[in-house]
């Protein structure tokens, strides 16, 4: 499946100032940890990677699509960059580029990735025409790539030091080989850091083009705060020109690159337009699914002040619609929730007892509950913090991550007054 390329503005030079791009942030998590990468921080005049001003789920992505390119007719490419990793999110990853294929047979599908979950996908990529992906490969060497990575999540197994950095330069390899004998195109990614790799890159460019790569991308570090890296000077663009003339033996390069945002819209060089901005941020108030007609919020709550209870341990939801002025939640009223049992006929029922609700807001989860409410089309968010302060991020589209508690891993009963023997 060899696309053509003349309409990708990232990996056609010659097409940028024609042909525009769209970003669909439907993609949360991340499954490394770089040691320049710091996701918490967004400002509308920052472009960098790994930023975004909303969160979409596939169906609210498909929607802001509509929109965008009604405004935009030039979009000829639809991709996903994050804000964490698509793959770290497949679930979100594929449902969204199956959506977007569905509906847009002729449009170009493109992913940004850092590889290390992405072979499992490669075949359903592939049947999808997603014809182009990149992958950022930072280090051949896992000396290098220990200084790179703080921590590597593969398998539900954390990794660290140079284990990590074997186990994913050992994916990316494997997953650039099976890109191309799928016939898609590849980039390469190569984030230049001075003092750890810059002497590497062009080792890292020789790798890529023994594997096929189609064009290699050598992207100058981003000095970001609060993290290990943050002291590092950027790269002076003599260092960077010298490099990719080097590295350009071996691939054609990529000289134009932004540092897309994974919100990234438009012609790549200017800044994302005002009025697309604003689909976006509506499309993140919508119901998970914005074709159905959800105007409430639910909440597990003791008292009615905080997000204080687990799904299981809940015998009422407190039900809030967005109050007339915009900006207040108003208690709609209090639904007496299912009794205990049933397993997954438990949670059937309340997903119905909430089936005009976009939302859930629990202070625990199990994963089987929150299968079986996201697929009803309710959103179910894990948060610590004031019920005001949840019910109003999830109609305004905020990223919830600084309330959120999904980092926290407990065993069964120890966030919540169960038996210990599950959900149900």
């Amino acid at each position: 499946m060899k696309m053509p390329i003349e309409k990708h503005p990232c990996f056609n030079d010659a097409s940028r100032h024609t042909f525009g791009r769209l970003h669909l942030p439907v993609a949360p998590k991340c499954n490394i940890q770089c040691n320049y990468c710091n996701r918490k921080f967004d400002c509308m005049n920052e472009n960098r990677p790994g930023v975004t001003s909303k969160l979409l789920s596939p169906n609210q992505a498909l929607h802001y699509l509509h929109k965008a390119i009604e405004l935009s007719p030039n979009i000829s490419v639809v991709g996903i960059a994050g804000p964490g990793d698509p793959f770290a999110n497949p679930d979100e990853t594929m449902e969204t580029l199956r959506l977007v294929r569905a509906n847009y047979p002729e449009m170009l599908l493109c992913v940004a990735t850092n590889g290390l979950n992405l072979l499992p996908y490669i075949e359903e990529l592939a049947e999808l025409q997603v014809s182009h992906v990149t992958i950022t490969i930072n280090a051949v060497d896992p000396e290098i790539g220990a200084e790179i990575y703080a921590w590597v999540r593969h398998r539900k197994k954390m990794y660290r030091d140079t284990n990590a950095a074997v186990i994913l330069l050992e994916n990316q390899l494997e997953a650039l080989r099976k890109l191309k004998e799928k016939g898609v195109t590849a980039k390469v990614n190569c984030i230049i850091i001075p003092g750890v790799n810059d002497q590497h890159v062009v080792e890292v460019a020789k790798t890529a083009a023994g594997l096929g790569a189609d064009i290699f991308n050598c992207l100058p570090y981003y000095s970001t705060a609060e993290t290990v890296f943050e002291n590092i000077p950027e790269p002076h663009p003599e260092m960077v020109r010298a490099i990719q003339q080097e590295t350009g033996k071996y691939l054609p390069q990529m000289q134009h690159c932004a540092r897309c945002r994974a919100d990234a819209v438009g012609i790549i060089g200017q800044e994302n337009d005002d009025a697309i901005m604003q689909e976006l941020k509506r499309a993140a108030g919508m119901p998970r699914k914005p074709q159905q007609e959800r105007p409430y919020v639910a909440v597990a709550s003791m008292e009615g002040v905080l997000i204080n209870q687990h799904l299981g341990e809940a015998d009422r939801f407190l039900v809030y619609a967005l109050g007339e002025d915009g900006k207040s939640p108003v208690l709609v009223e209090s639904r007496q929730a299912p009794p205990a049992g049933g397993g997954t006929m438990r949670w059937e029922s309340v997903a119905s007892v909430l089936s005009d609700c976009r939302a859930v807001l629990v202070n625990g989860v199990g994963e089987s509950p929150r299968k079986v409410l996201v697929q009803s089309g309710l959103d179910v968010y894990t948060l610590d913090g004031m019920i005001e302060e949840g019910v109003i991020g999830i109609y305004t589209g905020k990223d919830m991550s600084r309330m959120s508690r999904i980092s926290q891993m407990h065993a069964c009963k120890t966030s919540c007054s169960g038996t210990g023997t599950g959900c149900g």
